[in-house]
């Protein structure tokens, strides 16, 4: 009999990705996707379920179909309709506990997955240059998607040590983009201007939303030959992007802001509902993060396809030119240089000494 694989956050665009994903496995022969709310995505052929995680219920979803693997997509930053910061909380703490209490309870469990975030080691001045995954954090999160991220993961390791015989894998994605990616970055990098940080220009990392059901499918499955999907792994594709060259590749404008008044302007985003301008993110635009994706490659035995160069392009690709379009800007740039060097007085010839007899 085959794998039966249950996915939470079916009702979001990556939750459904995956879903249509993992039925193409050869080892699966069963998907059941969960959700508190109707999936507008298609599913393909997997059995959807309408039941809110953060009930007891879950545990009755596991038994009926005999589920062994778990792969938990429903911790998010963004809320799914009508639902505010409050139930995206409850949904990624008590959703998780609720997850995690009845897989403990399963004795078919043999495989648990669980999709995070590099936000875990927060943002801060004295940060190192890169991370691993077994750097602590100078300052952890003190609230937001953040530190909703943390608490997971605590309640995750918690749950492997009392069921060492479940394979459990964190994977910590870096700001994920794609041409239909919905998170709090890239509503900020939709807007026409970026208010910016004075004086900062934070190093990002990026990784492919295809990258990100690349890698989710590795994990849900029996490792590959010298390599383990167990443990905590940071995931971003190579090579950092500093966020005024994100601005100039997007053609977006840029205003700088003191840092004081920042949080002045992003509670104003946050009234008008452009964007979720959270603490969080502020420090993100302010100190920026790095991860080191060494064990990624060493021990998942995961390379992903695309770098964070890459992955920024595609995404600036499906939102089209902005207010300074790179080329308009660079012809305007060699234009100005052309009329200043025609106008440049030539040089004076140099004079030439007498020669000694």
């Amino acid at each position: 009999m085959g794998k039966v694989v249950l996915v939470t956050g079916a009702a979001r665009h990556l939750g459904a990705r995956f879903v249509r994903r993992v039925q193409r496995d050869p080892e699966v022969d069963r998907v059941v996707a969960v959700d508190a709310v109707e999936s507008p995505h298609a599913l393909g052929a997997a059995e959807f379920v309408r039941a809110d995680i953060r009930q007891p219920t879950v545990a009755k979803v596991l038994a009926q179909y005999d589920v062994d693997t778990v792969v938990h997509m429903a911790v998010t930053g963004t809320p799914l309709g009508s639902g505010g910061r409050t139930a995206v909380k409850e949904t990624n703490v008590i959703g998780t506990m609720q997850l995690l209490g009845a897989c403990q309870k399963s004795p078919r469990i043999k495989r648990l997955v669980v999709k995070s975030s590099t936000s875990v080691y927060g943002a801060a001045p004295r940060d190192p240059a890169v991370f691993t995954e077994t750097t602590p954090a100078k300052a952890l999160p003190s609230g937001g998607f953040a530190k909703d991220a943390v608490e997971v993961e605590g309640y995750v390791r918690g749950f492997a040590r009392r069921r060492p015989d479940v394979a459990v894998c964190v994977l910590r994605f870096a700001n994920i983009l794609g041409p239909r990616v919905d998170s709090p970055l890239a509503e900020y990098l939709d807007l026409p201007v970026l208010p910016t940080v004075f004086g900062y220009d934070p190093r990002l990392q990026f990784v492919h939303e295809d990258d990100v059901i690349d890698v989710l499918e590795l994990a849900s499955r029996e490792p590959r030959r010298s390599t383990l999907n167990s443990g905590t792994f940071n995931i971003a594709g190579d090579g950092v992007l500093l966020l005024s060259q994100c601005a100039r590749r997007l053609g977006r404008p840029t205003v700088p802001v003191l840092l004081p008044a920042v949080t002045w302007v992003g509670q104003a985003l946050r009234t008008v509902g452009l964007t979720d301008f959270a603490p969080e993110q502020i420090r993100l635009l302010t100190h920026g993060r790095v991860v080191s994706t060494a064990q990624m490659r060493e021990t998942l035995g995961f390379a992903p396809r695309y770098t964070t160069a890459g992955a920024f392009a595609d995404f600036a690709h499906s939102r089209g030119p902005g207010l300074l379009p790179p080329e308009l800007l660079a012809g305007a740039v060699d234009r100005l240089a052309d009329r200043l060097a025609e106008r440049r007085p030539a040089p004076a010839p140099v004079p030439t000494s007498p020669t000694a007899e």
